[in-house]
């Protein structure tokens, strides 16, 4: 991996796990100084910190912030430009979901799907923006899913959430396309994270199968029959940061094992 976010800054929520982790660990390799952020335990987080930072040789830091609360996302802006004088990578990643079906999914699990997968993009892009403008560059990255481009049943909050970031990235993308800024949506299929385990073992009880049975048909599911892995979310998250991507605005792009081609 080039060093081409060398003197770059990259905040990336939900990055304590699971897909956050790869991007974090992309972007530090490619130079950026990276802001973590997410939940877990304590010791563990500054372990992965301590860890991506002596692998990368680049400063890395953790805030906080917590995706529900407006104010802690712009807050969390202000304190890494406080910090390192910019943000010129914003990945929104932090992540959510909760499975029912539509007329027994809570309003407080809606309300909390909306709130981090959704609202908490827009909080994060508005406070960057001002700075990324001014510096005439910039990179967004917002984590939408394959549920972000089709309809999935009993996930009614999720798919709206990620429905809703494909349509904040194609509006941010249009405002800063003359900027120097691009703003792209990935769009993940399965992979093997925190995050995906529930569902495996809802697979596992509703189909009578062993864990492992259950997670190899999750990856069957995939036409390659195989997990999308985190390091691959990470290299794809990493070139969309670079000047050969700089033509690469609005996009929604799948990395979904072929899932989509169906």
């Amino acid at each position: 991996m080039s060093r081409h976010l060398e003197g770059k800054t990259a905040i990336i929520t939900g990055s304590t796990g699971g897909l956050g982790v790869g991007m974090a660990e992309a972007l530090a390799g490619a130079g950026a100084k990276v802001m973590l952020n997410g939940m877990g335990d304590p010791d563990e987080i500054e372990a992965l910190r301590a860890r991506i930072a002596g692998e990368s040789g680049v400063e890395v830091a953790y805030d906080p912030a917590d995706l529900m609360k407006p104010a802690d996302v712009a807050g969390m802006v202000e304190r890494t430009e406080e910090r390192w004088g910019s943000v010129d990578v914003l990945c929104n990643n932090g992540g959510v979901w909760h499975v029912a079906p539509t007329e027994e999914l809570t309003p407080e699990h809606w309300d909390a799907q909306i709130a981090t997968l959704l609202s908490a993009p827009f909080h994060a892009i508005r406070a960057a923006l001002p700075g990324m403008k001014a510096r005439g560059w910039g990179r967004i990255v917002n984590t939408s899913s394959t549920s972000g481009l089709r309809g999935s049943v009993e996930k009614s909050g999720y798919c709206a959430a990620k429905h809703g970031v494909i349509g904040l990235t194609k509006v941010v993308a249009l405002e800063t396309a003359e900027c120097g800024i691009t703003c792209n949506a990935i769009c993940p299929g399965w992979v093997l994270t925190g995050m995906s385990r529930p569902q495996i073992d809802v697979i596992a009880r509703q189909q009578g199968l062993s864990h492992d049975e259950a997670m190899a048909r999750m990856a069957g599911s995939q036409p390659t029959r195989q997990f999308v892995t985190k390091e691959q979310i990470g290299a794809l998250v990493a070139f969309l940061c670079t000047d050969a991507a700089s033509q690469i605005t609005g996009a929604s792009i799948p990395i979904d094992a072929g899932m989509l081609a169906r």
